[in-house]
């Protein structure tokens, strides 16, 4: 009778499962497959597994596993106890000539199932209570020894493997999708919208399988044709076609550039790069000077960046802890960059941006919008904020000393607008100063509203910056008022 027959449909869950970085078990299971039926499938698609990333053990732990060898002189128990792999533990116990000399240990499950044969049990009822499986209960029924290469038969006879039998059960298996074992966190990172995503690569699949060209798959996910090409040739690893999720896999596990670091096999550049940060030379000053210094010599050259992470990034230990300190900055770490809208704000109350500025200002139409500015003079001596008025180019000076204070900005401010009319207090446009700190209690004083520019756009505030330049005429020479 042959055996059970499955669909197709089956036959696709399961394999989608796989491509998700499903187990094979867990993936027959969900998809109603038997695990033999699975591995045919796979075997038959060029899919096999990879072999889990092995364990390092430490030196403690050796020396542990040895003291209890020597206190019970056998292997199984030991590993058991400690938890480790029966074949790791034989293998240091033959490298360290412990078991070389000695006969064969009696295997206490073999002599007990034997024991309940000749009590009368089946092999199965006896391999059942010793807990053994299936084909080894038949050899030790049949009297046969495994040995490492082969099988040694009760009447002497001793049958080694065939080589390709050999290489077959010790060959490396690769992974069913080899990009298998990647970070989760890594998969799921993007980096930049010109590597294909998982969602693209999902849509390739669908878009192929429908019979779509290469060229209009580009189309419709908007990109170059020899992308679509290149993914699809480079990225396919089995007679199932494409798989979106192994293809992310794989182009995550090849994006690592893996190579030691410039400074550490290049023992001349680095003692020379660590004599001139000694001499307080900033990283910058060494990359130019080692480019002329060594015109013709790529291997002297060495970009600011490089000696930056070699300072900063610990782990890398390519240069001395203590030239952090010899930096001109003095920093042992590097000051973290926020985005824009992560960064702490410039004031304690809202600042309201200069988009948010009412249209009738831009015209100049309308009369009482202001912008203004802050001044300093020679050596900080003194300052005064600049009011320009931006329909009739009307300036007004407030006088501030040396102190340029937010608290002094605001009086002083307060003071010069309250002798204008009402009609010309309309809004006030401003930089993002400090000096400003305390534009709420301006406004609430004057009922003037503080709209702020953009950073590094001082033309959005034109009418003040011409009139300070026009004002900076005069040499800063002593007090501006």
């Amino acid at each position: 009778m042959s055996g059970p027959k499955y669909s197709k449909k089956q036959k696709e869950q399961f394999f989608d499962l796989i491509d998700r970085g499903g187990t094979v078990r867990a993936a027959a299971e969900t998809a109603g497959v038997h695990p033999d039926a699975a591995y045919t499938w796979l075997r038959n698609a060029g899919l096999t597994m990879q072999r889990a990333t092995p364990r390092i053990y430490t030196e403690a732990e050796k020396a542990e596993f040895f003291r209890l060898l020597a206190q019970r002189p056998n292997v199984s128990a030991v590993a058991k106890e400690l938890g480790f792999p029966r074949v790791t533990c034989c293998a240091w116990a033959h490298k360290a000539k412990i078991f070389t000399s000695q006969a064969r240990k009696v295997n206490p499950r073999r002599e007990e199932f034997l024991r309940l044969r000749s009590e009368g049990l089946t092999r199965t009822e006896a391999r059942t209570r010793v807990g053994a499986d299936p084909r080894s209960a038949a050899d030790w029924d049949k009297g046969i020894t495994i040995i490492s290469r082969g099988r040694i038969y009760p009447d002497g006879r001793v049958v080694h493997y065939p080589k390709a039998t050999i290489e077959g059960m010790t060959a490396e298996r690769r992974t069913r999708a080899i990009g298998g074992s990647v970070d989760l966190n890594l998969v799921e990172k993007i980096i930049h919208p010109r590597y294909l995503s998982l969602i693209e690569r999902e849509q390739i699949k669908d878009l192929h399988r429908s019979g779509m060209s290469i060229r209009d798959i580009a189309t419709t996910l908007r990109r170059s044709p020899s992308t679509i090409s290149r993914e699809l040739a480079r990225n396919t690893v089995s007679n199932r076609g494409y798989m979106p999720h192994t293809a992310h896999r794989l182009s995550v596990q090849r994006r690592a550039r893996p190579r030691l670091a410039k400074l550490l096999t290049n023992p001349e550049l680095g003692a020379l790069v660590q004599a001139r940060l000694k001499t307080r030379w900033s990283p910058q000053q060494i990359s130019k000077r080692l480019a002329r210094d060594f015109p013709g010599v790529p291997a002297m050259r060495i970009c600011t960046e490089t000696i930056y992470q070699g300072i900063y990034v610990h782990a890398r230990g390519e240069l001395q802890l203590d030239l952090r300190k010899r930096l001109r900055r003095g920093r042992t770490a590097r000051k973290p960059r926020k985005h824009a809208d992560e960064r702490r704000p410039r004031f304690v109350d809202p600042m309201k941006p200069i988009s948010q500025r009412p249209p009738e200002v831009e015209s100049r139409a309308v009369p009482g919008h202001w912008e203004g500015d802050l001044i300093v003079g020679a050596s900080g001596g003194s300052a005064i904020a600049t009011l320009v008025e931006r329909s009739s180019r009307f300036v007004a000076l407030a006088h501030l000393g040396r102190d340029r204070s937010a608290d002094a900005v605001r009086d002083s401010l307060i003071a010069t607008m309250a002798q204008l009319p009402g009609a010309l207090r309309g809004t006030l446009t401003w930089d993002q100063g400090a000096e400003m700190a305390e534009h709420r209690a301006f406004s609430v004083a004057t009922d003037m509203e503080v709209y702020f520019a953009d950073p590094g756009a001082p033309w959005q505030r034109g009418s003040n910056e011409n009139t300070n330049g026009l004002l900076e005429w005069s040499p800063k020479v002593g007090h501006l008022i």
